[in-house]
């Protein structure tokens, strides 16, 4: 290379353009160029002033083409910071930069590439010979010297400094990044001008950004470096002693710590390593900490910590190894020294190996699979050992080259995983054809597993993906060249000493493992066949009972009942039967990887059911009524004993029932069966649990299983008796009297006329019946929930502070429960003690020195960030602060003023107007602490103010002598004797005046201070005092007996006139008073207080006036009087870390989403009106009356009041201030504590440092930005938002996947990172990147990107928190005392998740959002409280849950990902926690925010995503195996607690059908005639009742009791009350009906055919008008058209009832079918913002047709075209199987009985019953499709070409049809009722004739038929439409109901006086397509 000089290159005429465009790359080439041909493109530049100068400007450092963003971005910052002082090093920056993009991609072949380097090239042309003209030296190499030596020699001077300011620590650490990439560029720049031009031995090489622990040389100053638990931990990673030799791994020097060893080892990537290295030396710090009171020295990490985390992280591990039957592979030496060191090593693989799993995090098996094997290798490493096979030392069967782990480990199993998501085809294909996850998991429970090998055979049977791929094994391996070679040398090998039999074997795909998840009805029985069989048996009990008529228990056991009560046993055994076969088909399709045994068990069962089957039915029927009996002893109860040989049969076969008893009953002894690897164990669990690695020894402790029987037991009690008097006894006797009856003449042609005892009536009758006897068990688990859920409310204190009262009155015990609570216990008293339920009121001051001045601290904050938030206002804030003093140590409490106000004036009152003794008076003040409390702080800050205000000698002497006469008469009772109290208003009112004045501090108006002082004196001795004594001791010289001395002086002289000159006054000479005070002192503050409680009235006691300010205050104030474990030191505290994923959503709002031309049209107008005292506050605080110039605020203030990251990120950064807050407390000196803590942090910084430090060790808080990268590229909005949070919150952290493209042979490639970036200098700044093996996101989004970013996690306990969420800074103030609940057993073990409740903070925006609100809360607090405890099956139903980190990091995450079956992916984490015998516990001292949806169509939407999740619960593994595992009463709490909910809301609307057909049938068929005519059967009252029940469920009502229960808690009763009236007037029960519909539709439907999918509802804070057209598309299939069909057969079923049924008996058995079906299709108008809007509904009418007359086709989405929607809305019908598509035709043949029905009843047909009438009627059906089609045909034939033609052929056709009917009405009698008639059979079942269409489709699609299918279902869509929007037009046209309307959706808004309209209005234009 030539020596190339850039200092002088302007002759040179080879420009940088011509070496970029030939592709030139050298650094010569590069540093000669100076082209100055003309730029087209100028990024950024200026020119100076008028002169025209062009001056170089920033470059956009930041959107750069990912292929080489992170090589060069730091040379364009560096560029763009020093561009101004040095342009010409910001060129050669650029320049750099330029260069080694060139040298990255020389073909430009990236995205962005070409583009980039033009745009960059053109800037370097402009910027050559300027930049030159301004350089200081004479060469480009001196220049960058000089400018590098500066920033060099800044940093080296400022290093070593501990204690730096913020401002000084930014400069330092900008002055290095500087220095670091000068360095760089100069090095090239020396490099080219020659290999010696540059030496330097003091270079500050490029420094890699740390997260929390600086680990480089130059972090030892950082104040969490200097924690001695830190250091411990440090060192112990350092002890390198013993390990082999670095050489035996090709690395130069020795090993740092034992990370780079196993990095080397195993060849992990660099950034993993780093990653883990932080996060097990926190662990171990944080470990350390706990356990420091058994070792020796805190510099020692101590064994205990290291074995405690062991059996954290390898407790999955041992189980594994234990299940099956093989030793692990943690082999410790018997050294000690050296043991600790293994110990550390194993835990570092397993952490790297979990680091870089990437999906494979998801299959904790999988991973200790591999861990196993490298744990062995290394092992083998450690101790030198020798290989058997090669005679060499042991060495890594993947070897140490760089990222091999990710290679040739996770690379092709994760192939594995994206091939079989393939297969799924994004979800939609059967579960059955593809493994997810779990099945990929469970491979590794069988020991068939090992059989993968190591290094892995990636020809096994596991890699294989589809019978069309062998395997995964092409293209999975990346080897260096070497290693590629030595591999394919070993392979031949292997292959010639393989046995031929090897060689012929094929790899095949081995298919589901251990379970199938299919689509079926059947899985719910088969999940929960012991609850289904009860529920059965107990029926048929029930029914026998009641068919015997008891008369008592006893009677029970006469013989031939007790013989009919036993034959259930019999349908025992066929319930057996079905479920040995259910089992065997659904398992089919995992025969391939099923053990042997298991398949010998379900065969086995089967043989043994179908025995039962048979035996049990010949036994019964050979002894039935043949009895064997013996006497009994005299005295006995019974008589004789009797049984038969089926008795004895039944014996035998109820032997395994009682086995099961009496294991449930001894529940440790089940466990101990289950868990143990006994060989006998193993027999006896053989039968009886399935051979899975999970959910075995689920039992809880007896005490748990005692309480939730007793609850179960008293639901089915309730249940049985209220089922057996109300619904089956009732039905017996009608029963009877219907099979007696013989109907011979029906009303239609009967087609099963020989059958017998009126079969199908009873059906009819009976049916519904049935099915509420299965649904109604729900609605007694809800009442009971009810109570028991209140109950145990009551006794966790729940609602005990819930008023401004109960807050006042209690305050003063806060103190001491505060430091009961949240204090931590010293180390000399040990545990607090807290005092029982019916004591629980603290009336003592806390003990401890400094306890109430915490109080202070502590309440004096929370107040300051309400005042933050603009909660409150400056006055309130004022009047709610307790001031800090030195009395406080002493135990002395200034209370807040709004405890206090207008005491001191009712005390003044009373002492006016009292006449009697002093004691009397005294108790009468102490008998109202707080009155008494305002007095005596008034008096004492009286004389504070007097000693500070006056200075002269005489005045001080004479107001000591006044104050020491009246506190001796207070001691000597007589005040009343010697002072006239009647004086006492006039003298406050002087008082106050002072005050003022005091404030004020004006000098000039000194002289009225003296007057009003001068006032107070005469007022007191001239009125008040009646022995002014005082008057007479001027004039004697004395001492008092406080060695005061008073001099003499005459009094005339004080006292000589009005007059008389002000400087001869008492006071009055300058030098008496001190005035005026200084600004900041202070003794302002305190009279500020003092004149507050001198003048605050009632109205103060109503502080705060905020809602929600008295709910947070009210709640902390009620938590710390609940049972919380005591709170340790922070030092102590486990650490942990809170992620939040996050999609897309609003981060900020901005100002075009805010602002509006009208002022009154924009969303701010919106929030003003709906927090109006909240916006006051803010504007208070911006002082300002405006809001021009507060854009940030105002977006801030905005944004805080809705749904976004900037609002959850705040919350969760409170954890942090709290523990700062916290350790300031546990540390502080007594002086800190009074400084205050804001005075303290800026006083003393280093004690400031170490709390940082402290919160840094303690929390972490990671935000998951799914999208952040691409939001990046495009320079979304959000990115910038995302990158102030992160500069507003310096210790925020974001996690993101990058995707990047790497050039490889001149080709692009994508590459994945996950990278965890923090802001430094306003830059954002990569910390760790970390390679995948691909696309992460291959599951459910959701858990795809908290799985990616959990790995930048830290601590012992993790919180998921969305980004809907909200947290309070006292809340956080509780955290650590809630993190000890991981220390406590809940029953037999420490709880994994924590749960806790949250409060809606949305439900002010509209009514839904109320009633929402009202609904979630019902349920995270009652319903969960419950579920808790003691039913024993809470999960994890999303956030804000506290994790066991390490616990479920070693077993599979905190969710799972499988695409569609883990839909809801947040409720298995919860499974997954109880399966693998983890327990979780409920905690309702803490409680969140939460955002909810606003509007209907939102809410509807959230419905439809939880019903479509839990529908892929009901086929999941999980629910299965809960199901079967879990003992009888607590598989009850689980089932009725999650499907069962929404399997009951799905048969009680099945009830609904089966009762309008059934009663359809009767009336149709004319067995209602003959039943009530003839029989005289009124009323059946069971029935009635039956549907009673159903309405409880429709009308909303289940969910009704629970939360009356919960709002009168925590509201008081009455308030319940009044709610609960109000949200019926305001349509409730409408909105849950409407609900009830959504759930039941989707949930059914996505079982039967799947479709499930994700919803985005969005978050927006403002509900807006939805057109006809969006809720018809969302509401059509789900209500509409059941609703359409509910009113058909109610109005059918009218119609054909006979006039002895009274009206009354008709409107009872159908108000709530007809209120369900009305709710069905008029909610969505009803709940629509402006849905009776004239104006709105014109628009509406036209987008509607519009709509329906557009074309579909590709591209045209469904909200523009009828046809696009119709062919989405069958998405799920194209996927659907064989079974299913049978059931849907057999569903819809029930619409084709109206026809059969109904043309019987017409006058045409003559009363005839002949099957010809039917057959008739299908000709007319087909002549009315013909004549449809033939107009149709003639529109597309005709109405271009012959218009006039086409319209006299539909002239024709009219004519002839209208002639048709008027001969038919002459000859045939047909009537006009007889055309209205027709209509109703005929519609359904042309409805009918659609679905089935539409389920045969593949069939039919490409024939006439379906086009033909497609006119007439949108012929029907319009006609539906129109009998729709026909009510709304007629109610728009009314102008009272729009306003009526209006106030029932917008109550709250209408309390507030918010002009709705206009913003519906203007959202309605946003949201417009």
């Amino acid at each position: 290379m030539a020596e190339i000089v850039p200092a002088d290159p302007i002759d040179d005429h080879i420009g940088i353009r011509s070496n970029y465009e030939h592709g030139e790359t050298s650094s010569s080439a590069a540093y000669t160029s100076t082209a100055t041909a003309e730029p087209f493109f100028q990024p950024l530049a200026i020119t100076n002033g008028g002169s025209g100068e062009y001056v170089p400007g920033p470059f956009d450092s930041e959107r750069l083409p990912s292929v080489f963003a992170s090589e060069i971005q730091r040379f364009l910052r560096v560029a763009n910071i020093i561009g101004k002082e040095e342009p010409r090093v910001a060129y050669l920056c650029r320049f750099h930069a330029f260069e080694i993009s060139h040298n990255l991609d020389k073909s430009s072949s990236g995205r962005g590439v070409r583009q980039f380097k033009t745009a960059l090239l053109q800037r370097l042309e402009q910027d050559e010979h300027v930049t030159i003209r301004k350089r200081k030296e004479k060469s480009d190499t001196r220049e960058l010297k000089r400018v590098y030596h500066a920033y060099r020699d800044y940093f080296m001077r400022h290093d070593k400094a501990f204690d730096l300011e913020q401002s000084h620590r930014e400069k330092l650490i900008n002055a290095r990044n500087i220095a670091s990439v000068l360095f760089e560029v100069l090095k090239t720049v020396s490099n080219a001008a020659g290999p010696r031009a540059f030496t330097d031995g003091n270079a500050i090489p490029k420094k890699s950004e740390f997260n929390i622990l600086p680990l480089d040389q130059g972090g030892i100053q950082h104040a969490i470096m200097q924690q001695s638990e830190i250091k411990a931990a440090i060192a112990v990673m350092r002890n390198v002693r013993g390990l082999p030799p670095a050489q035996d791994f090709k690395k130069n020097g020795g090993f740092v710590d034992l990370f780079d060893f196993l990095q080397h080892c195993f060849g992990f990537q660099e950034g993993n390593v780093a990653n883990q290295r932080e996060h097990l030396i926190l662990l171990l710090a944080n470990m350390h900490t706990r356990q420091t009171h058994n070792q020796t020295s805190v510099l020692k990490l101590g064994e205990g910590t290291v074995d405690e985390l062991m059996k954290k992280f390898f407790k999955n591990y041992t189980n594994w190894c234990k299940f099956l039957g093989r030793k692990n592979n943690i082999l410790l030496p018997f050294v000690k020294q050296e043991a600790q060191q293994y110990k550390i090593l194993y835990i570092g693989l397993y952490l790297l190996i979990w680091g870089e799993a990437a999906n494979l995090r998801f299959m904790p098996e999988c991973l200790c699979y591999i861990f196993h094997n490298m744990a062995y290798e290394l092992h083998g490493i450690l101790t030198g050992a020798i290989s058997l096979t090669t005679w060499e030392k042991v060495m890594p069967a993947y070897g140490g080259e760089p990222e091999s782990f990710l290679n040739n480990v996770v690379t092709p199993i994760y192939k594995v995983i994206s091939e079989e998501v393939e297969k799924s085809k994004g979800g939609t294909a059967e579960h059955s054809v593809w493994r997810n996850y779990d099945d990929l998991n469970e491979y590794f429970w069988s020991p068939d597993c090992f059989g993968i090998g190591w290094p892995m055979r990636l020809d096994h049977d596991f890699f294989v993906v589809g019978p069309e791929s062998k395997s995964t094994a092409n293209n999975a391996i990346v080897l260096s060249p070497d290693k590629s070679k030595e591999k394919k040398d070993e392979e031949a090998e292997d292959t010639t000493e393989e046995p031929p039999a090897e060689e012929i074997h094929e790899p095949q795909w081995p298919g589901k493992t251990n379970f199938v998840e299919i689509r079926s009805f059947w899985q719910i029985f088969r999940s929960f066949d012991r609850m289904w069989s009860f529920l059965i048996l107990s029926l048929q009990t029930i029914i026998i009972i009641a068919c015997h008529d008891l008369g008592s228990p006893l009677q029970l056991f006469d013989a031939i009942v007790f013989e009919d009560i036993i034959s259930i046993f019999i349908t025992s055994a066929f319930l057996k039967l079905i479920q040995a076969i259910l089992d065997i088909t659904f398992t089919w399709k995992a025969r391939y990887t099923m053990e042997y045994s298991q398949k010998v068990k379900l065969l086995m069962k089967l043989i043994f059911a179908l025995i039962w089957t048979i035996v049990l039915p010949v036994c019964y029927a050979n002894s039935r009524r043949k009895y064997t009996c013996y006497s009994t002893k005299y005295g006995s109860l019974v008589e004789e004993w009797c049984f038969t040989s089926y008795m004895v049969a039944a014996a035998i076969y109820l032997t395994s029932n009682a086995v099961n008893v009496v294991l449930y009953l001894v529940p440790a002894f089940s466990k101990y069966m289950e868990v143990s690897n006994h060989k006998i164990c193993k027999v006896l669990s053989w039968w009886t649990q399935p051979r899975v690695y999970v959910g075995r020894g689920m039992q809880e402790d007896q005490v748990s299983v005692l309480k939730y029987t007793l609850f179960w037991i008293l639901v089915l009690c309730s249940k049985f008796i209220f089922s057996y008097s109300f619904e089956i006894k009732p039905l017996i006797a009608p029963t009877r009297q219907i099979m007696k009856i013989g109907v011979r003449k029906y009303d239609w042609h009967e087609l099963f006329p020989r059958v017998k005892s009126n079969a199908g009536a009873i059906v009819a009758v009976w049916t519904p019946v049935v099915i509420v006897y299965f649904m109604d068990i729900q609605i007694w688990y809800s009442v009971f929930c009810t109570i028991f859920g209140g109950l145990y409310g009551i006794l966790n204190h729940l609602g005990e502070i819930r008023t401004l009262g109960m807050l006042r009155s209690r305050f003063d015990s806060l103190p001491s429960a505060f430091n009961v609570c949240l204090i931590p216990p010293s180390s000399k008293r040990g545990k607090k003690k807290r005092k029982g339920f019916l004591s629980n009121i603290f009336q003592k001051m806390p003990d401890e020195k400094g306890a109430i001045a915490k109080f202070v601290v502590v309440w004096n904050q929370i107040i300051n960030h309400l005042r933050l938030e603009d909660l409150i206002s400056n006055r309130e804030m004022d009047l709610m602060l307790m001031p800090m003093s030195s009395e406080l140590f002493s135990r002395k409490v200034r209370w807040p003023v709004f405890l206090l106000a207008n005491k001191f004036s009712t005390a003044l009152t009373i002492a006016k107007d009292f006449e009697g003794k002093d004691e009397i008076l005294a108790k009468k003040i102490t008998k109202d602490k707080y009155m008494f409390y305002a007095v005596r702080e008034c008096y004492e800050s009286l004389k504070y103010v007097l000693e500070i205000l006056v200075v002269g000698n005489l005045e001080k002497r004479i107001i000591c002598d006044i104050l020491g006469e009246i506190e001796k008469s207070i001691q000597e009772s007589c005040l009343l004797k010697k002072f006239n109290l009647k004086v006492l208003p006039a003298l406050q009112a002087k008082v106050i005046e002072l005050a003022e004045l005091l404030m004020d501090g004006d000098k000039d108006h000194q002289y009225k201070v003296v007057k009003a002082l001068q006032d107070m004196f005469e007022l007191i001795t001239n009125d008040m005092m009646v022995d002014s004594r005082i008057l007479d001791m001027i004039h004697i010289p004395q001492i008092n007996e406080g060695e005061y001395v008073y001099l003499t002086r005459d009094i005339d002289q004080l006292f000589e006139g009005v007059n008389s000159d002000i400087e001869t006054l008492l006071f009055a000479n300058e030098n008496s008073i001190h005035f005026p005070l200084p600004e900041n002192d202070p003794v302002i503050e305190k009279i500020k207080r003092f004149h507050l409680l001198l003048t605050v009235k009632d109205t103060a006691m109503d502080m705060p006036a905020n809602i929600d300010a008295r709910r947070r205050i009210s709640f902390f104030a009620t938590s710390l009087f609940t049972d919380m474990p005591d709170a340790p030191k922070v030092r102590n505290t486990l650490p942990f870390s809170v992620i939040t994923p996050y999609y897309v959503e609003d981060v900020n709002f901005s100002l075009k989403e805010l602002g509006s031309d009208k002022e009154e049209d924009s969303i701010i107008f919106y929030l003003q009106k709906i927090f109006p005292d909240e916006w006051k506050n803010f504007m208070q605080r911006m002082d300002c009356e405006n809001q021009k110039n507060l854009e940030d605020d105002l977006r801030q203030w905005a944004s805080f009041r809705g749904q976004t990251l900037c609002r959850t990120v705040r919350g969760m950064m409170y954890y942090r201030e709290a523990l700062k807050l916290q350790a300031f407390l546990d540390m502080a000196e007594d002086e800190d504590i009074l400084e205050g803590y804001e005075t303290a942090e800026k006083s003393n910084r280093a004690l400031f440092a170490h709390l940082e430090a402290l919160a840094d060790m303690k929390y972490t808080y990671v935000v998951s930005c799914q999208s952040f990268a691409s939001q990046k590229a495009k320079n979304d909005p959000h990115y910038r938002d995302i990158i102030d949070l992160m500069i507003r919150y310096p210790s925020l952290r974001v996690a993101y996947v990058e995707e990047k493209e790497e050039i490889i042979q001149r080709k692009p490639y994508k590459v994945y990172s996950s990278k965890l970036v923090k802001v430094v200098n306003g830059f954002e700044q990569t910390i760790y990147q970390i390679k995948l093996p691909g696309p992460p996101d291959i599951g459910e989004g959701k858990p795809e990107n908290q799985n990616s970013s959990i790995v930048f996690t830290r601590g012992e306990a993790l919180q998921t928190i969305d980004m809907n969420q909200d947290n309070y800074l006292e809340e956080a103030l509780k955290m650590r005392n809630l993190l000890q609940e991981f220390l406590k057993c809940q029953g037999r073990r420490p709880p994994t998740i924590l749960g806790l409740r949250e409060h809606i903070f949305t439900g002010s925006v509209s009514s839904l959002a109320w009633f929402m609100s009202y609904q979630e809360t019902s349920f995270v607090t009652i319903g969960q409280r419950l579920l808790a405890n003691p039913l024993r099956v809470r999960f994890h139903y999303g956030h804000p849950d506290v994790f066991d980190r390490v616990f479920h990091i070693t077993r599979g995450g905190v969710s799972k990902a499988s695409k569609t079956i883990n839909l809801s992916e947040d409720v298995f984490a919860g499974f997954n926690s109880i399966l693998r015998r983890g327990c979780i516990s409920y905690h309702e001292y803490l409680q969140f925010g939460k955002g909810r949806d606003v509007g209907l169509n939102q809410i509807s939407k959230f419905e439809a995503k939880v019903a479509n999740g839990n529908s892929e619960q009901t086929i999941s593994r999980d629910i299965f195996r809960l199901g079967r595992q879990f003992d009888f009463f607590r598989m009850l709490s689980f089932y009725f607690t999650t499907i069962g909910f929404y399997f009951s809301s799905l048969i009680s609307v099945i009830g609904i059908y089966v009762f309008l057909y059934g009663q359809l049938y009767l009336v149709l068929s004319g067995l209602e005639r003959a039943l009530i005519i003839e029989a005289r059967i009124k009323n059946v009252q069971s029935l009635e009742t039956a549907l009673a029940s159903q309405s409880f469920i429709q009308l909303g009502l289940l969910t009704g009791l629970p939360m009356v229960m919960e709002i009168g808690l925590e509201k008081g009763f009455l308030t319940a009350l009044k709610d609960f009236v109000l949200m019926q007037l305001q349509l409730a029960a409408v909105f849950f009906t409407f609900s009830l519909g959504t759930k039941t539709h989707y949930y059914g439907r996505t079982i039967l055919h799947g479709g499930a999918k994700y919803r985005p509802t969005g978050r927006k804070v403002v509900v807006f008008h939805a057109s006809f057209t969006e809720n018809y598309r969302l509401y059509s299939r789900s209500h509409f058209v059941k609703g359409f069909e509910l009113m058909l057969l109610l109005i059918v079923y009218n119609m054909f009832r006979r006039s002895y049924q009274s009206n009354v008996a008709y409107v009872l058995i159908t108000y709530a079918i007809w209120f369900m079906s009305l709710t069905w299709l008029c909610a969505p108008f009803l709940f629509n913002p402006a849905g009776f809007s004239w104006t709105k509904t014109v628009d509406d009418w036209k987008e509607w047709n519009k709509w329906i007359r557009q074309q579909g086709g590709i591209g045209i989405q469904q909200d523009k075209s009828w046809h696009s929607w119709w062919d989405d809305e069958q998405a799920h019908l194209r996927r659907s199987g064989l079974f299913s598509r049978l059931a849907e035709i057999l569903l819809s043949l029930r619409f084709f009985i109206y026809q059969y029905g109904l043309v019987y009843h017409l006058d045409i047909s003559q009363h005839s019953k002949n099957f010809l009438v039917y057959v008739l009627s299908w000709i007319v059906i087909v002549a009315v499709f013909l004549l449809v089609k033939a107009v149709n045909m003639g529109r597309q034939l005709f109405s271009a070409n012959y218009q006039l033609g086409f319209r006299f052929f539909k002239a024709f056709l009219f004519v002839a049809v209208i002639a048709i009917i008027i001969i038919l009405s002459v000859i045939c009698e047909l009537s006009l009722m007889d055309i209205f008639v027709c209509c109703l059979a005929f519609m359904p079942t042309a409805w009918g004739l659609i679905q089935i269409a539409q389920a045969v489709r593949p069939k039919i699609e490409h024939t006439g038929v379906w086009h033909f299918t497609r006119a007439l279902a949108r012929e029907f869509d319009y006609g539906m439409g129109i009998v729709l929007f026909g009510p709304i037009a007629i109610l728009a046209w009314l102008p009272i109901i729009k306003a009526f309307h209006a106030r029932i959706l917008f109550n709250e808004a209408f309390k507030r006086h918010l002009q709705i309209q206009p913003i519906l209005a203007v959202k309605k234009k946003k949201h417009r397509p």
